[in-house]
């Protein structure tokens, strides 16, 4: 998911590091809390255009709570399970901020009932909250973070991932796949379908620039995909007109866009047909959403072809593992079932938490954190993964859906291939 900032990382770090040292407390010097109580609290946009998204990742996890409903015995004591639904955004950012993601990481920490922190939605939120979390001990399980560097080592900056872990220890997991697959794939797909040039765009920012340079890479050096051009936009333009017609005057055989929805995915699309361009256009997870054919308006996709990567299955794919059970929960709970693709990624979310808590068998951050990242031959929505050293998961299931009808459909099962320059 998208970083919606574009300081340099060490001032990113070092205001991090001063939201950590504003603590009141220290950790060790916080009280027990609650004895029967255990708080699960999540921190994702729940302001502004990313709502649609973060809905269907809360009613996933708390349909885990809800299976267990609300409580959990480890040893000879039973808790009752608290969730905490908290913002990363504003209203009047429409967006995550930097403060409201110190503010929920911080008040994570300061309370000792909390044990798992769910989040982030955007990759850059977490590199903010990550090091704030790590000092305490607390398990972060991401249903939405892509960014490599998040957790890969020689993927982006000198210092990454390091600095995001200044115990030394890991407790930060995510159960999709990162970008570095994503991307990849993506490419391998533009190959499939036939595409010999491409005309590449991005946002700019961590996550959509980073995945547009994977892709970039991977067409150029494992398929021989011709690349006329990369440049990146300004998200706060209202429209794309010129670039547009540039982008149509160059011929490309499809247009990949690294971004999401919310850094204007969907103008792009509709700007596409304006100028004439019908060729398809291509884009990643964060444009796998509803609000992206809102976006765009419904007849533009009538006009020209657009796929949508995603590090996973839909919903109606969920055919493996819990799938099934998942979709039937949901909709006994909800009265319908799942229409984000992301809802199945908070229930993961909330049965790791809830797993981690039973193997760690008592309220403590650094048993549950270990338990956590100690997952294994995990049995969830879409088969069976475990974690890594980095807390990734070893999943690489992705999907490629497109648009009929108004609404996105599964198209192909996308599995990355190790030889090189496939023919379509």
């Amino acid at each position: 998911m998208p970083f919606r900032i574009t300081l340099p990382l060490i001032l990113l770090v070092l205001f991090v590091a001063a939201g950590v040292a504003g603590l009141a407390l220290s950790d060790n010097a916080q009280s027990k809390g609650k004895p029967d109580v255990i708080k699960i609290v999540s921190s994702l946009p729940r302001s502004g255009s990313a709502r649609g998204q973060t809905d269907s990742i809360v009613q996933g996890l708390k349909l885990a709570l809800h299976e267990v409903n609300y409580q959990i015995t480890l040893g000879d004591r039973t808790y009752k399970l608290e969730y905490q639904d908290l913002d990363d955004a504003t209203a009047a950012a429409g967006n995550w901020t930097i403060e409201q993601e110190i503010a929920n990481a911080n008040q994570a920490r300061s309370d000792p009932d909390v044990m798992v922190y769910v989040g982030t939605y955007n990759s850059g939120a977490a590199k903010v909250s990550m090091p704030i979390l790590n000092k305490a001990n607390i398990l972060m399980i991401s249903p939405a973070n892509t960014a490599p560097a998040l957790t890969k080592p020689n993927t982006g900056d000198k210092h990454e991932p390091q600095c995001y872990r200044p115990t030394g220890k890991v407790n930060f997991c995510r159960v999709v796949p990162a970008d570095d697959v994503q991307g990849a794939v993506a490419a391998q797909w533009a190959n499939e379908i036939g595409a010999k040039q491409v005309y590449i765009l991005d946002d700019n920012e961590v996550y959509g620039k980073g995945i547009a340079d994977l892709f970039h890479r991977t067409c150029k050096e494992k398929f021989g995909i011709k690349v006329l051009g990369q440049e990146s936009i300004d998200s706060k333009q209202q429209e794309f007109k010129p670039l547009l017609q540039k982008v149509k005057d160059a011929k490309p055989d499809l247009v990949y866009f690294g971004g999401t929805t919310q850094t204007k995915a969907g103008q792009i699309f509709k700007d596409m047909i304006s100028v004439g361009l019908t060729c398809p256009m291509m884009g990643p997870d964060g444009t796998f959403e509803t609000a992206m054919i809102e976006s765009a308006g419904k007849e533009s996709f009538e006009k020209a072809p657009f796929y949508a990567t995603f590090g996973g299955l839909p919903i109606e794919e969920l055919k493996d593992g819990r799938g099934p059970t998942f979709i039937k929960n949901f909709t006994a709970l909800y009265g319908k079932p799942p229409t984000e693709a992301y809802a199945a990624y908070g229930y993961e979310c909330g049965l790791v938490a809830l797993d981690a808590l039973k193997r760690a068998g008592k309220k403590d951050r650094d048993a549950v954190r270990l338990a956590g990242l100690a997952t294994e031959n995990f049995v969830g929505t879409i088969g069976k993964w475990s974690f890594d050293a980095n807390g990734d998961t070893d999943s690489k299931v992705m999907s490629g859906n497109t648009v009929k009808d108004g609404k996105f459909v599964f198209d192909r099962k996308l599995e990355l291939k190790t030889s090189a320059r496939n023919s379509p």
